[in-house]
């Protein structure tokens, strides 16, 4: 497709990212309905935490130029529709029951989660682009993230067992 055929579908370039931008949010909405139907309905809140933030991580660092679109301000004059911008809506507020279900509804907590997930994935892309350097660090987070909202801690069989 030449770029003037674009616009026989779309009215600009804005147009364009705006549509792009609704889609990405939407393709990610649908990975988290994936999840929430096959999380396992008894593990831990911070089992819980730690398999929804490698989702978005991954999802995240698959694809820089996308990422960018959906979570950083990079097309000078671009501001999503509010048709585009709803997908984002509602992943933040099944990011936000998801906390609430486990106890954690201070909204601070829950920006400070957004945060350094986003913190670990600006510096994967920025730093380590092809490797898993952040990712690593993201258990470790998560759990320190954890502790300070005052999720139980997971029992650590190895570590009983050293005890004893």
């Amino acid at each position: 497709m030449r770029a003037p055929s674009l616009y026989s579908h779309f009215s600009s370039k804005l147009a364009i990212y705006d549509e792009m931008f609704g889609q990405a949010w939407s393709e990610y909405e649908q990975q988290v309905h994936s999840a929430i139907a096959s999380e396992d309905p008894v593990g831990s809140p911070r089992q819980v935490m730690k398999a929804r933030s490698h989702l978005f991580f991954d999802f995240a660092v698959a694809d820089l130029p996308r990422y960018q679109l959906m979570n950083q301000r990079s097309v000078q004059g671009f501001t999503p529709s509010e048709e585009s911008f709803a997908p984002s809506r509602r992943v933040v507020q099944l990011s936000l029951d998801l906390l609430a279900a486990i106890g954690v509804t201070d909204r601070g907590d829950a920006e400070i989660w957004f945060a350094l997930l986003g913190g670990l994935i600006d510096q994967q892309l920025a730093n380590d682009p092809a490797g898993h350097s952040r990712k690593d660090l993201l258990d470790r987070a998560m759990g320190m993230w954890a502790d300070s909202v005052g999720l139980a801690k997971e029992a650590n069989p190895s570590r009983a067992r050293r005890k004893r």
